[in-house]
């Protein structure tokens, strides 16, 4: 790293002050001991910390893929009793899960900071996250879920009901950034359809997902319809899909090809929320105070490991410079820091291997010309894994940074003349997950959304606006996903439609002495009629 390239970073961002408890204070024996009772793990393995490197949990059991399919087993026994309670009850577990959640949130913070490294704001963000999908959930799911009468093949004499069946137990893997919201976030409409689950959370955030399954079983949930399972991804994972009646993935884009092949294979249904190069615009009518601070949250949230955070910022050139200005002097003052308190603005990245992406991709960028106008180097003064928030300025193709996926604080800057040039460069991604429009004409706002290819655009918003409205659908189109969480199609999906006809008072062929050729007359004269009466 060049002596220029540190000094347009300035001193440096500054540091929050330290908290005064420590992981030991939280992570004891007896919480490990608690979490993991019923885990199915032949071995051991441990977590670490993000905010020092050190063993955060010892002795966390370790499955085996032979473990996985006893988990299975276990959760197939629960399923069937489970399914046969009536929908209401199993939502009035979520709404006792709800407030459960809400009233114990400082245990499930610390839990959070510790796993993944990030800010105790940032870590409420999946406390709100996972509420709301729980409250919606625990509402609806009985309007979404019950029977639905359908027009028969013949008006009055065909009955048609639909009915929703759980697949069974749904094999559910989570990622590391968003160790709650991504696992009983998704877990949440699983059960409420009857399902049971088998869930294999990242070993180093494992504890949030047991501290949920507690909670949830404490709000009513039978302690066999939730198995978790622990161990390394390439071999729990796969045993992990083998064995589902669906499998919902949350993870990289490589990684979710294969476990769509994997429950292709298996003829088992999927959905995967995968990666993402999000783009934000920042039209020349945009309230500058409004998109700034948008820019900062959209791109450093949890110090960029975030599928939906902005990684790339489109900015009018007749207000760029004005936009930079405010935006590097906001990054640059942002506070880093571990306290398991709320004050720090950014927290760590998650691991070395995290670390070493954002530098490459900085590096790389920087020795092929592009500027570094905020952040730009690690910060092992704070925490081995810390890396300022990062503001990249002629950012080009070659550039891995320009196109790869950084998942971390780093956020290139590109100036547009016209609207249509934006979004044809904005859309100019194999990814295609979430967008953010900021502008004050809220028509031209949606016109422009409509013309982005992502799964959610967010108007004067970075990602939480879409993101928190659970009731609307979201994910991704193409290297970023298949299918779809929230909303009616994040419970159906888990779930297999079941149509069941009544045929009424004659059948569907010849009757009362009709021969073949008056059958068919007949027939032929009711489809007229009913095209007619516009019946569909």
């Amino acid at each position: 790293m060049t002596d220029s390239h540190i000094t347009q970073g300035g001193t440096g961002n500054p540091v929050a002050p330290e908290g005064t408890r420590t992981a030991a204070d939280v992570v004891t024996p007896e919480l490990i001991t608690r979490l993991t009772r019923g885990v199915a793990g032949s071995g051991t393995t441990v977590s670490h910390t993000p905010f020092t490197g050190d063993v955060l949990a010892s002795a966390l059991p370790e499955s085996t893929p032979e473990d996985v399919a006893t988990a299975y087993e276990n959760a197939r026994a629960a399923q069937r009793a489970w399914a046969a309670t009536p929908v209401r009850r199993r939502a009035a577990v979520l709404l006792r899960f709800h407030d459960l959640l809400l009233r114990r949130q400082p245990e499930i913070l610390d839990l959070i900071q510790l796993e993944t490294g990030k800010t105790r704001l940032h870590a409420q963000e999946e406390v709100q996250g996972v509420a709301i999908v729980a409250r919606h959930y625990g509402r609806k799911a009985p309007a979404y879920l019950r029977p639905k009468g359908h027009l028969g093949a013949v008006p009055t004499l065909t009955k048609v009901t639909e009915l929703r069946q759980p697949r069974g137990v749904v094999g559910l893997i989570a990622p590391w950034n968003y160790p709650l919201q991504l696992s009983v976030g998704d877990a949440i409409p699983a059960f409420v359809a009857g399902n049971a689950v088998v869930m294999k959370p990242d070993t180093e955030t494992a504890l949030s997902a047991l501290w949920a399954r507690e909670l949830m079983v404490e709000a009513g949930l039978p302690a066999g319809v939730w198995q978790i399972v622990i161990g390394g991804g390439p071999v729990v994972g796969p045993a992990v899909v083998e064995h589902a009646d669906y499998v919902a993935f949350t993870g990289s884009t490589r990684t979710g090809r294969e476990v769509a092949q994997a429950a292709a294979a298996r003829l088992v249904g999927c959905s995967l929320e995968l990666g993402g190069k999000n783009a934000m615009l920042v039209l020349r009518d945009a309230d500058l105070a409004r998109a700034v601070d948008g820019a900062v949250r959209g791109s450093f949230a949890s110090a960029g490991q975030l599928c939906i955070s902005m990684e790339r910022l489109y900015v009018h050139e007749s207000i760029a410079d004005a936009f930079l200005e405010r935006f590097v002097a906001r990054t640059k003052a942002m506070r880093l820091g571990t306290a398991l308190a709320y004050g720090a603005e950014m927290g760590s990245l998650v691991s070395e291997r995290q670390l070493e992406t954002v530098t490459r991709h900085v590096d790389e960028a920087v020795s092929k010309g592009a500027t570094v106008l905020a952040g730009g180097r690690a910060r092992p003064d704070i925490g081995p894994y810390f890396y300022e928030p990062t503001i990249l300025d002629g950012v080009e193709s070659p550039m891995a940074v320009c196109a790869e996926e950084t998942f971390g604080p780093v956020v290139s800057v590109y100036r547009f003349r016209d609207e249509g040039e934006a979004i044809e460069r904005a859309n100019a991604t194999s990814y295609g997950l979430n967008a953010s429009v900021w502008t004050k004409d809220a028509r031209r706002g949606r016109a422009i959304a409509t013309r982005l290819r992502a799964g959610t655009v967010n108007l004067n918003e970075s990602y939480a606006a879409a993101f928190g409205s659970v009731a609307s659908p979201m994910g991704g189109m193409g290297d970023s996903g298949l299918g779809r969480r929230h909303g009616s199609e994040g419970i159906l999906r888990f779930t297999e439609p079941q149509t069941v006809a009544q045929q009424r008072l004659m059948p569907l062929g010849p009757a009362f002495g009709m021969t073949d050729e008056k059958y068919a007359d007949f027939m032929t004269r009711s489809l007229r009629a009913l095209k007619a009466l516009r019946l569909r």
